[in-house]
């Protein structure tokens, strides 16, 4: 049997075949990017995408992803970008359909079914299934007149354009349009659902984006945990409330509970003299204080922080009344910095 790594696998490569791996690879990239050009320019013609869209919108069940082979694979991807961003998704492998599966897909699905060629029997106990019960059927497929084609009630064309493959064999172009076309429906969707930055961290909750997301809300302390006094209070009182809450700081209220100044730890070191225990914390405290509301993001705040050189921020509502304090200790704890 001969070796598909080829005589000259080990050796490091000369300038004159970098040259022509270079050219290869350009080849392909440029070959798909071609193609998703012609799918953009041409996706608006007739009202196909649109009716995709509607009928994925109005599905009351879950979109039903299935493929075989590269198309199942994309189909994966597509089920999860769906599911992650407001549109319930799952993938049901098309040969395991026929053996029991078929079960996960109820009335009020819709089936979105992937086949460059159309013609993937795999796909047919699939297909019978839901033109037997009714469920809609969304077809991606480069042929509309294939079996899939024909049996959808709505069709999804990919481009008619050579796979980028050497051999012109192996699913690339229409591997890589089928996964853009899957993620341009998503994000359709995520604009008609009105799906906001703060419902894509409830299904991302784990991880970087998870805490990328957070909101000051999240994390602040709430209520009696927060070193507030009112205005009038001695220093000597206010010293006693910012070293029991251990924030480094203490905010002042007016009679209306509205939050009109804050005293650092650092204030208290750079205006420390014998005098001023005996002054209210009005004498001293730094007026307008920098604070945030409740639903600003932790990363935004994070740069607000870091802008201003401080430590610790009050949450207020829309009439100043303070409703958290978030220290820098909270935002390492949640990972975002």
């Amino acid at each position: 049997m001969s070796s598909l790594a080829g005589p000259a696998a080990d050796a490091a490569p000369n300038a004159e075949q970098a040259g022509a791996d270079m050219a290869e690879a350009r080849r392909v990239l440029r070959a798909e990017a071609a193609a998703l050009l012609a799918m953009a320019e041409t996706i608006g013609t007739g009202d196909a995408f649109t009716k995709v869209v509607r009928l994925m919108q109005d599905c009351r069940g879950r979109i039903i992803v299935t493929g075989m082979g590269k198309s199942g694979h994309v189909g994966r991807k597509i089920a999860s970008t769906l599911s992650s961003t407001g549109t319930p998704a799952l993938f049901v492998h098309p040969a395991e359909a026929g053996h029991g599966d078929l079960g996960m897909i109820a009335a009020h699905d819709l089936v979105l079914a992937i086949s460059n060629s159309g013609g993937a029997v795999e796909l047919n106990a699939i297909i019978y299934y839901a033109r037997r019960f009714g469920i809609p059927l969304v077809a991606i497929t480069r042929d509309p007149e294939s079996q899939l084609g024909k049996a959808a009630d709505a069709c999804l064309l990919l481009p008619d354009m050579p796979e980028a493959c050497p051999l012109s064999l192996a699913p690339m172009t229409s591997s890589t349009a089928t996964l853009a076309l899957g993620d341009a429906l998503a994000a359709v969707l995520m604009q008609r659902r009105q799906f906001s930055a703060q419902h894509f961290r409830d299904y991302h909750p784990a991880g970087t984006l998870g805490a990328l997301l957070l909101t000051v809300a999240d994390i602040m302390h709430r209520g009696d945990e927060q070193p507030i006094v009112a205005r009038g209070t001695s220093m000597h009182a206010a010293i006693l409330v910012m070293t029991e809450k251990r924030f480094g700081c203490v905010g002042v209220v007016d009679a209306g509970g509205r939050l009109v100044g804050i005293f650092t730890d650092g204030d208290l070191r750079r205006k420390l003299d014998r005098m001023l225990l005996d002054k209210p914390i009005d004498s001293v405290m730094v007026a307008s204080p920098k604070v945030v509301p409740p639903e600003m993001l932790v990363a935004e705040v994070v740069k607000m922080m870091g802008e201003h050189k401080i430590q610790t921020v009050f949450a207020v509502n829309a009439d100043g009344h303070p409703l958290g304090i978030v220290h820098l200790h909270d935002l390492l704890r949640s990972r975002v910095l």
